[in-house]
């Protein structure tokens, strides 16, 4: 079989290159491609092994596509279809998608590697034009995108980079956010500060509970790992975990939660223990003997800001950026790629902010 020379743009391998690698007719090639059994089973090998090598995919929509060189689509691989925080990367993309004429297809790994491998493998054998991905923590590997990059399909990493891969990456600015975090409680005077994370898979809860932990020391504030909490995915997992902190024998203070989800669970174990502690006011103001300071509120402050966040009846401060961005500039990187841009890839980073939603009660933290 010819090799192409260096200098010669990549190609995607079709089924003529697999039977002249397999030395089989292109029928054969077809018939096992489409799953027919009646092929004889040492031919069959050998167009397969034909296939893993040349990294042949079939290409369900050649019928549609043999007079168009795009597909006029973009695929679009996020965590948790739900999520506020998704769905407004989601809404920016697709909104620089229709500018571009261009269809937007989104899925949901779910946090699972192996089911983003296979996601975005098959929106490469429906031959998007590009591809915008949320990795599914630290677990995924995306090398097995160069050669589908190589081969014309661009990719842009959001919100988390690609892990033994090259490639644009919009990232939001987690050490500032959770530095800022911590500052602000400590300097309101809390020595008992609690954090809450997600799982460790995922590379911005590594980013912000190092940050948190590291400007906690700056402060002078003790290492407490009883008030640290990581692996807690659900609203329902975080209630229960900081549930048993502010019943624990030394409460905290204050609370640092690393995502929206993980905030919304702060607030309901909150709202749980200030019912039954009979206290009035504010959700979460947690009576003397229950949690936080005597006749004080636990503080909380939450990574992500969300659309109902200055309705809560606790204070609420929050580390705000602008997530449309995230999507916006990447699909905006993904588009000027698809165009032919050729310059090495870049790496975005998005700030942050603090807002205070309502005014914490005074008396919290000593």
């Amino acid at each position: 079989m010819s090799t192409p020379s260096p200098s010669a743009a990549p190609r995607r391998p079709t089924m003529t290159d697999v039977a002249r690698e397999a030395d089989v007719s292109l029928k054969t090639v077809s018939r096992v491609v489409n799953g027919v059994s009646t092929v004889d089973p040492e031919m069959a090998e050998r167009v397969r092994a034909a296939v893993v090598r040349l990294g042949f995919r079939r290409n369900n929509m050649a019928r549609d596509l043999r007079t168009q060189s795009t597909s006029a689509t973009v695929g679009l691989l996020i965590e948790d279809l739900a999520n506020p925080f998704y769905a407004g990367i989601a809404a920016a993309a697709a909104q620089c998608a229709l500018e571009n004429d261009t269809l937007l297809i989104t899925a949901s790994s779910e946090e699972d590697a192996e089911r983003e491998r296979r996601l975005l493998l098959q929106m490469c054998e429906r031959r998007v034009d590009g591809l915008l991905v949320v990795p599914a923590g630290n677990t995924a590997d995306h090398v097995y995108l160069r050669a589908e990059i190589d081969m014309g399909t661009p990719a842009v990493f959001l919100d988390r980079p690609p892990t033994n891969l090259r490639a644009d990456t919009v990232l939001i600015d987690n050490a500032a956010g959770a530095r800022s975090a911590i500052e602000h409680l400590t300097a309101r005077g809390h020595e008992r500060i609690g954090v809450v994370s997600d799982w460790l898979s995922i590379h911005p809860m590594v980013e912000r509970l190092s940050a948190a932990e590291t400007a906690l020391e700056r402060a002078g504030v003790p290492y407490r790992p009883d008030l640290i909490r990581y692996g807690l995915h659900t609203v329902r997992d975080t209630e229960a975990a900081v549930e048993r902190m502010l019943t624990g024998p030394q409460p905290p203070t204050a609370l640092f939660a690393l995502n929206n989800r993980l905030t919304l669970g702060v607030l309901s174990a909150l709202n749980r223990l200030g019912g039954e502690a009979g206290a009035v006011g504010a959700v979460g103001a947690v009576g003397a003997g229950s949690a936080g300071s005597a006749g004080g509120a636990v503080e909380v402050v939450g990574f992500d800001d969300f659309e109902t966040a200055a309705l809560m009846a606790h204070p609420l401060t929050v580390v705000s950026y602008d997530a449309r961005a995230i999507g916006r500039i990447g699909a905006e990187l993904l588009f000027r790629r698809i165009a032919g841009d050729k310059s090495r890839p870049q790496t975005v980073v998005i700030p942050t902010t603090l807002v205070e939603h309502g005014v914490a009660r005074p008396g919290a933290g000593r």
